[in-house]
């Protein structure tokens, strides 16, 4: 794979402005086992998508290493890292969320993180994309909360989720990312997408609890620039099988 290094944000600007739509396929680490990885390199090279993040809230199982490698050597997609803490850095990978948790309160996870993370990537070549992450209630408790130790902002509270997104593009950040949580029982609702991109410059990316291709292409109509798929991928073989995989 060629090296995707300082040109991925830069690809998604593009496809904001050409209205082309993205899809980033989600992998956690501790829900794979070795064994399946070329099942699962096979099963993203049938898909639509454009991008493939990788993380999770914790990843213990030690793999990570190996499938991004295997992932590097055998798929012609962006790799992102999408990490938890400054443990799931690694410089196989093509970029990297640069994540600060603006809905909570948590300063590990606003700024602390960060600064353990920052001498690491110093050393590597990876793309770093400042993102606003932003976390939804979704109607349970999800991993991105109970590890972060911070609560979703309220799916009802439209004005608090539109200034903290706004807040996140004024401070410099380069995406905006709108998380239900894995395995979440209620995705983003279309009124919160619509409200956010028609309310900031920067992309929208939005993830968790999407479990239908309908939902992700309401997701877009709403003005999602890149959607993220995860369990539901995860769980269906033949998730994408009724539209043709992208070129």
């Amino acid at each position: 794979m060629q090296n995707q290094t300082k040109i991925i944000y830069h690809e998604i600007l593009k496809a904001k402005e050409a209205h082309k739509k993205l899809l980033a396929i989600l992998l956690d680490p501790d829900k794979i086992e070795v064994k399946s990885i070329p099942a699962l390199v096979q099963k993203i090279q049938l898909s639509p998508a454009t991008h493939i993040f990788v993380g999770g809230s914790i990843v213990t199982n030690f793999i990570l290493e190996e499938l991004l490698t295997e992932l590097r050597n055998s798929i012609d997609l962006p790799i992102v890292l999408f990490p938890g803490d400054p443990t799931q850095i690694s410089d196989k990978a093509d970029a990297i969320l640069f994540l600060s948790l603006l809905s909570g309160r948590n300063s590990d996870y606003l700024i602390e993180y960060q600064v353990q993370a920052a001498p690491i990537l110093k050393k590597t070549n990876l793309e770093i994309i400042s993102t606003g992450y932003i976390l939804i209630e979704s109607g349970s408790e999800t991993a991105v909360a109970r590890v972060s130790k911070t609560t979703p902002l309220q799916r009802e509270n439209l004005d608090l989720v539109l200034a903290t997104a706004q807040a996140g593009e004024m401070l410099g950040t380069k995406l905006i990312y709108l998380e239900a949580g894995s395995g979440a029982k209620q995705a983003i609702s279309l009124q919160m997408i619509s409200l956010i991109a028609k309310n900031v410059s920067i992309p929208v990316i939005v993830g968790g609890g999407i479990v239908t291709l309908r939902q992700i292409q309401e997701a877009h109509q709403a003005g999602a620039d890149l959607v993220v798929i995860g369990t539901a991928f995860e769980n269906d073989n033949g998730f994408f099988e009724t539209i043709k995989p992208t070129k």
